[in-house]
């Protein structure tokens, strides 16, 4: 009797053995980066709260790991077509527009179907490629770019480089919508069909004074600089870029000045009415202007700036330049 409980005894202690050695194993296991096969697949550390209403898009890197079952861990892309397609199985699996879980869920049937008797799957996103931002127009690297995280306006744009010296003094937001064409984890305003457009200045988001929080599908568009034509009698006619306000005397030293004969009392600003194909003409005194009888004027976009000629003083002019070349003429033929 006391051998047997002796017995007993001692494989009691064996089992206790066994059991705290292979606790220990797992824990040790659960410790180590990739050991998928032991008790419990690998999770990404904040990926199940991250991205639990994410919806998985076209062309996004998934891993797909199943627990007890290494070989049939895989990291795959969703098609174009918007399935994936995994070991062991004859069909593939629709994954675009579905969260990791409800994904999860399908591969996990579809392992029970056709392969094994209890899996467990688990499944994560490990890039959002379908989370697309576009910068366009005046920036240094315009293109596409894929963030996987909360991204600002700012940040945005000093992924494109910045503003290239093209740029003027405005930028647009076009609010598309995701490019993973889900629209059930969007709100309210994202599910309508129109294009939300949002103007800024860009001094004020370099300032971060305004710093929106981009959404995927957004476009950034960053305008030219808007121009004013000067021409007439001034020492260089053309375009002149407006990269900040621009007033009236500045556009015309922009120039280079005006030609002497010149008129300054009468400088004509050609304006464009809003929504239609006329133009107001607005006329300005430079003189009142450097007297500071009358304020500065700021140009807008478009305007044409038209510098008339004094007729007086291009007569004086010419007969100036005909005696000056009649002078140098008769000294050159004196011997």
């Amino acid at each position: 009797m006391k051998t047997r409980v002796l017995l007993a005894a001692c494989a009691s202690s064996v089992l206790a053995l066994f059991s705290s050695v292979d606790a220990q194993n797992t824990d040790s296991a659960a410790k180590v980066p990739g050991a998928v096969a032991t008790q419990k697949p690998v999770a990404y550390p904040g990926s199940e709260t991250k991205n639990q209403g994410y919806r998985i898009g076209f062309q996004d890197a998934l891993e797909i790991q199943v627990f007890r079952h290494p070989e049939l861990t895989q990291r795959v892309n969703v098609s174009p077509n918007g399935t994936i397609s995994l070991f062991r199985l004859d069909a593939p699996l629709t994954a675009v527009c579905k969260t990791e879980g409800e994904l999860a869920a399908d591969v996990t049937e579809a392992y029970r179907k056709d392969y094994l008797r209890n899996p467990e799957v688990k499944v994560f996103t490990i890039e959002q490629r379908s989370q697309a931002f576009a910068v366009i127009g005046a920036v240094e690297k315009p293109g596409s770019f894929f963030v996987n995280r909360r991204v600002r306006l700012l940040e945005l744009l000093a992924l494109a480089g910045g503003p290239s010296k093209e740029a003027g003094t405005r930028l647009l937001v076009a609010r598309t919508g995701s490019t993973s064409n889900c629209k059930m984890n969007e709100d309210a305003a994202a599910n309508s069909d129109d294009i939300t457009l949002m103007d800024f200045k860009i001094d004020d988001v370099l300032s971060a004074k305004q710093n929106l929080e981009m959404r995927p599908g957004d476009i950034v568009s960053v305008l030219d600089a808007d121009v004013v034509y000067v021409y007439g009698h001034v020492n260089k006619q053309g375009q002149v870029p407006i990269r900040q306000p621009l007033t009236l005397t500045q556009a015309i030293a922009s120039a280079e000045g005006l030609e002497a004969a010149a008129r300054r009392d009468v400088i004509r600003v050609l304006r464009q009415k809003p929504g239609t194909l006329e133009r107001e003409e607005l006329v300005y005194n430079l003189k009142d202007i450097d007297a500071r009888k009358v304020e500065d004027p700021y140009l807008l976009p478009n305007d044409v700036v038209a510098v008339s000629q004094d007729k007086m003083k291009s007569i004086l002019n010419s007969i100036g330049k005909s005696l000056t070349s009649g002078v140098s003429t008769i000294f050159y033929r004196v011997p």
